[in-house]
């Protein structure tokens, strides 16, 4: 993810419940304690009660909220240069696009092209301010909402495109909503004290410990359809309404968090998947049949830390495992430092795990630390096992130190004068990376396979191929002057990568597709042609921003022309804020 990767990411996933360290448990109790004299005069009272148990419970949550609501102030965050990120209200029912400048692909596939994003709900991503210190949401947090675009083909050949949005209704969005006001204390970014009382006090009055956001990706597996994030499990959707029909916990079998790219298996159609959590076990991996009715395989991998994972690859016989140095630590929170870090000097490795595997079964591989939230493919050759992703040199997750100011740390990490080293520890800077795992050796090679011009992430490939050799990936690209001016990273355009033989030259051939000044995108996803009969027979879509006018459209590129100017343009009614993963869903709608 580094300078791209927003998304992505659910850091606050994996804390389920709080930590058994002294200090947490001090603190749980010095604020149970306040609550004892309530609860104590409400249990003598002579009052004849139906539900006497169920009353003192609610009175005694409700006080939680009244001593909540006193101690911490909530104020919203700020990005001065940043446009097109506060959120939008949901429109209702799906509403026709008309303005379609160019053609619509008349071989284009009838489906619905869908994005998933923050779009907090009371106003922005909020701070805390309390006599336990600050905390924060991070940048990637905010409720998740999609918004879809719906293309279908009348009878008369024409087609007709409808627009629709929506938030993600998680259990937590509905318990907030229903109060009218934030209410979940941000627990991921902060002092420690803070973090660890919002932990509690979050707990204590709702139940878990964090929000669940599902606001990074949109999957399908067995004709159903997810929205998902790191810190919960999926959100099943109707697609056609885009109302969430509640938790997808494979019928009860998978009880923990489920990471944003699980992967179908090659040849099988499984679905494989994990978990990271920030307590014991650290790291499972789950299978689900392809029929999506049950989990045919789990597995503890004995993980030694919770890493921050959020993707996993497949190949043909294999799933493959990244475990990098961005780790959430509760144990080190509780002892005043932060919940997660980077820590470049950790080990980096990745493992190679039969598709049925347990722990004593994962080849590990030693790799140079460094920083990877997306795989652009995976896949065997020979006696290797080859693995593509876009690798940076450090992690915009979490953020800066506390006390540091973010804005300006960001915009730093953009600027063009850190990537004239590429290996820059200050550098967000993400770039296309291929690492050759043998199998029979242990031997690991791995290099660039992109220069320096291009930071890159978001990558995208032909669905058919994942887990097989191919030769095309596709990728967002960062506009550095905009992103260090906003703080944020932007993506400016597209680019195409050719990866057919990447062994011939030091660096592999690409193609770029540049937007207009200050215009940039997001949820870009590769649409396949129908019976197509080369790779790269299809389009990309995204949604994209043009901050001068302030107009939100959809552009559709053809890949096998990938630098000419896009094959239709169609523009929105409404604004789409800018935000994570996209996909296309080819059904008739």
């Amino acid at each position: 993810m580094a300078a791209c990767s927003i998304k992505t990411i659910q850091v606050n996933c994996c804390a389920q419940r709080p930590s058994s360290a002294t200090t947490f448990e001090q603190m749980k109790n010095q604020l149970l304690s306040t609550f004892q004299p309530f609860i104590r005069d409400l249990q003598k009272s002579p009052t004849k009660l139906a539900s006497p148990h169920a009353i003192i419970k609610k009175t005694s949550i409700e006080l939680l909220h009244t001593f909540t609501d006193s101690v911490f102030k909530f104020i919203d965050q700020s990005y001065p240069t940043q446009s097109n990120i506060d959120p939008v209200e949901e429109i209702g029912d799906a509403i026709y696009v008309t303005d379609v400048q160019g053609t619509i692909p008349s071989d284009f596939p009838e489906g619905v092209y869908i994005r998933n994003g923050p779009n907090p709900l009371f106003g922005g991503l909020k701070s805390t301010k309390s006599i336990f210190g600050r905390s924060s949401h991070l940048w990637v947090e905010g409720e998740g909402m999609l918004h879809a675009l719906y293309f279908k083909k009348e009878s008369d050949g024409k087609w007709s495109v409808r627009y629709n949005n929506k938030h993600v209704e998680t259990d937590t969005f509905k318990m907030e909503k229903q109060r009218n006001t934030p209410s979940f204390l941000p627990a991921a970014e902060g002092d420690s004290p803070a973090i660890l009382s919002a932990y509690i006090l979050n707990f204590l009055r709702f139940g878990m410990v964090n929000k669940l956001l599902s606001n990074t990706s949109v999957f399908e597996h067995a004709g159903k359809f997810y929205a998902a994030a790191e810190n919960h499990l999926p959100q099943e959707i109707d697609i056609r309404t885009l109302n969430t029909l509640g938790n997808w916990d494979v019928n009860g079998s998978w009880n923990r968090p489920f990471t944003s790219h699980p992967k179908k298996a090659p040849g099988s159609g499984e679905l494989v998947m994990m978990g990271v959590n920030a307590m014991k076990p650290f790291f499972e991996i789950g299978i689900v049949s392809d029929d999506g009715s049950k989990l045919v395989h789990r597995a503890d991998l004995n993980f030694k830390r919770c890493t921050l994972t959020h993707d996993i690859g497949v190949t043909l016989r294999y799933n493959v495992i990244l475990d990098f140095p961005l780790i959430i630590d509760i144990k080190r929170l509780a002892k005043g430092g932060p919940l997660i870090k980077y820590n470049k000097e950790a080990y980096a490795r990745i493992g190679v795990m039969p598709r049925y595997g347990d722990a004593d079964s994962v080849r590990w591989f030693e790799v140079e630390p460094c920083c990877v939230f997306h795989i652009i493919n995976t896949y065997e050759e020979k006696d290797e096992v080859v693995l593509w992703a876009c690798r940076a040199i450090n992690s915009m997750i979490p953020g800066p130190d506390l006390g540091r100011n973010k804005f300006e740390w960001f915009s730093s990490h953009f600027k063009h004068e850190c990537d004239m080293n590429i290996e820059s520890d200050e550098s967000f800077f993400s770039h296309a990376y291929e690492w050759r795992l043998n199998m029979k050796t242990g031997e690991v090679k791995e290099r660039f396979l992109t220069g320096k011009l291009h930071s890159m992430d978001f990558p995208m490939i032909n669905k058919n191929f994942i887990g097989i050799k191919n030769k095309y990936g596709y990728a967002q690209t960062v506009d550095l002057d905009a992103s260090s001016f906003a703080g944020m990273p932007k993506y400016g355009g597209l680019v195409k990568i050719y990866l057919g033989d990447t062994s011939q030259r030091k660096h592999v051939e690409m193609e770029n597709h540049q937007f207009s000044k200050n215009t940039f995108c997001t949820g870009s996803t590769f649409v396949a042609k129908p019976g197509g009969t080369e790779e790269d027979d299809g389009w990309v879509i995204t949604f994209v921003h043009d901050e001068e006018i302030n107009i939100s459209q959809v552009i559709i590129i053809d890949a096998k022309k990938f630098e000419s100017e896009p094959v239709a343009i169609i523009t929105l009614s409404s604004q789409v804020p800018y935000g994570f993963h996209g996909a296309f869903m080819p059904i008739f709608v």
